[in-house]
């Protein structure tokens, strides 16, 4: 299993319709091969910052499954106009 962790900044302002959009998002994440299951955390300290976490089969299925696939470009258009700067994403592997 891979975890896929992103700190998501969103432009102030904009969190509401943000969390709107992000639920109508989880549908085109939901439908790739490999996808287990995603979490959006809302930080406290900071109200316009999101932690994602995505957990994934394999890295591929992430980088390639879906980054190369039509329900990417559907998540790109509702989400990436919200991020200022545009997130990081890293992978992680469980160790113990």
């Amino acid at each position: 299993m891979i975890l896929e962790a992103a700190i998501l900044n969103v432009i102030p302002g904009q969190e509401t319709q943000f969390e709107h959009d992000f639920a109508i998002a989880g549908q085109y994440i939901s439908a790739i091969k490999g996808y287990l299951r995603h979490s959006l955390n809302k930080c406290i300290e900071q109200p316009n910052q999101y932690l994602l976490l995505v957990e994934w089969e394999t890295l591929e299925d992430h980088t390639i499954g879906f980054r190369q696939s039509a329900e990417y470009l559907e998540w790109k258009k509702l989400l990436h106009q919200y991020y200022e700067p545009f997130p990081v994403v890293q992978h992680y592997q469980t160790l113990a």
